[in-house]
């Protein structure tokens, strides 16, 4: 099993809980999702999200848009 901080932490979606902030991953290793430990802006919960269900938020100078969904 690995912990990575993320440094700065991502903005990401997590599926049905909202906006957040993405501020470390745990990797379990093979034939694991990522997880994802997410704080919920609107909330302040935390979430350990797995990867299925986690999308980086949208960044216009990046060009990258809203994902679908």
């Amino acid at each position: 099993m690995a912990l990575t901080q993320l440094d700065p932490p991502l903005p990401v979606t997590v599926q049905d809980r909202g906006k957040g902030f993405a501020f470390a991953v745990i990797d379990y290793g093979q034939e694991h999702n990522l997880i994802w430990v997410t704080a919920i802006t609107e909330t302040g919960e935390i979430w350990c999200a797995p990867n299925p269900v986690v999308r980086m938020q949208a960044n216009w100078t990046m060009g990258r848009p809203s994902p679908a969904g």
